[in-house]
This record gives structure tokens, sequence and C-alpha cells, in this order.
């Protein structure tokens, strides 16, 4: 039909949920806490189920929980695959990016799961971003004075204009990301999150205006805020 949406470049969908969460002070791993009634995990997946540019969906969990997390997700039609984490956050990205389509060559997203208030518009501008450039990152503004410190003293105050804190979905083309994947491995690096492999492999990574609600649920407090969050969302509507 003249006018209609048509993907851009099919997206594959990375959900991170490896990590165990111990500043929650948790029994569970934290992506299957739950929020309003459904887990962190499947909020999540629910928008990228929603994304049309999203053609795959790959979640990474805990070893041992991928029974629960498959259980969990069984509503879920772009689901290919659940799959264990390793150590590090990139160990649990390259787990899941093997699970790629055959020949899928195309951009690439990796979100945190505990970011469950991300909304479909973003997740869209990020791959529009990666498509045209080759990674892309969603970054809000620093709002405090930041501080480098140094033996417990301030040494020197940064300028703020020039800093941004990252968020996710992250986006790449397949080939950027496994090129920078390719690069920390092979020189023992660890990375805090995909776009830091890409930056030290000398790529150029654009920046997306992220959202101050898709705030990672790191702690009690963060769950009990996107609570409230959800809680006005349903008074306004």
């Amino acid at each position: 039909m003249q006018g209609a949406h048509r993907p851009l470049m099919p997206a594959l969908a990375i959900l991170v949920a490896a990590g165990r969460g111990e500043r929650m002070g948790a029994a569970r791993p934290k992506a299957f806490l739950e929020l309003a009634g459904q887990s962190l995990l499947l909020r999540s997946a629910l928008v990228f189920e929603a994304v049309e540019d999203v053609a795959h969906l790959v979640v990474v969990v805990p070893g041992g929980e991928e029974a629960n997390a498959r259980s969990l997700l069984s509503g879920v039609s772009k689901l290919r695959s659940v799959v264990a984490g390793g150590a590090r956050r990139q160990d649990s990205v390259l787990a899941g990016l093997r699970e790629a389509p055959m020949g899928f060559e195309d951009v690439v997203l990796v979100h945190d799961a505990a970011r469950p208030l991300v909304d479909t518009g973003l997740v869209a501008s990020v791959i529009r971003s990666a498509a045209a450039v080759g990674a892309a990152v969603p970054v809000v503004p620093v709002v405090d004075t930041v501080k480098r410190l140094r033996d417990g003293r301030v040494v020197e105050t940064i300028d703020r204009s020039e800093l941004g804190a990252a968020q996710t979905p992250q986006g790449f083309r397949r080939a950027v990301l496994e090129r920078a994947f390719e690069s920390a491995f092979a020189s023992g690096l660890t990375v805090t999150d995909e776009s830091m492999a890409v930056e030290r492999a000398g790529g150029v990574v654009a920046v997306v205006a992220g959202s101050l609600r898709n705030r990672k649920i790191t702690t009690p407090e963060d769950l009990v805020w996107a609570a409230g969050e959800l809680a006005r969302e349903v008074a306004r509507s």
C-alpha cells in the first residue's frame, strides 16, 4: 500500500538480562523481578515486539534461568532464542550475537532488560541512526557538576556540556560491532558498554537523544520510582 512503512533495515535485538542484580538484594535475578504485575524482562521484550523494524529478539540470561525466561516470554512472537550469558557483559552480548540468523548483516541492538520503560520511538531512532552511521547510542545530559577526584581530594571540575550519560538500546551494523568486539577481545579489554568497544576500535558512534524515563533499575528505590511512573501513566490515560 502506498505510504505504508517499510523497515529501513531489519534489526536483531539482544536483551541482556544476565546480571544477578546484587544491589537489588533479591533472591531472583533482577530481570525476573515484577513491576506492576510483569517482569522487567517481559516489559522490555514487549517494547521491541512492538517495533516494526525489529525482526528478531534474542534474550541472554544467567545460566540455569533459560527455561524460566522462555516461559515468561512464551507470547513474544519475535523471540528467536534464549541463551546463557557469560562472566562479563561483552561475553553475554557475544553469546547473543552468535544467535543471529544465517546471513544476517543488518542492525544489532543491545538493550538492558533492566530498562523496562524504554519507548518504541527511541528504539526506532537508534535503528535509523545506526543504519545510517554504523553505530548509535542514546544519551541524556549530565545535570550535576562533575568533579575529578584523586586521593580524597578534588583535582578538577569537568565541563559537563561535553558529557552525557549513555543508555540503551545501543545500535550497530553487525559488521561494526563484530570488528569492535574482535579488537576488544584480542587486546584483553573489558568494556562497560558496546559503544566503548566501537570507540576504542576507532569507529564513529552517533548520538541519539535519550529519555529520562529510560532509567536503569538497579536498586529497590529504582523499582519504586518505575512503579510510580507507570501509575502516573495510567492516571493520565
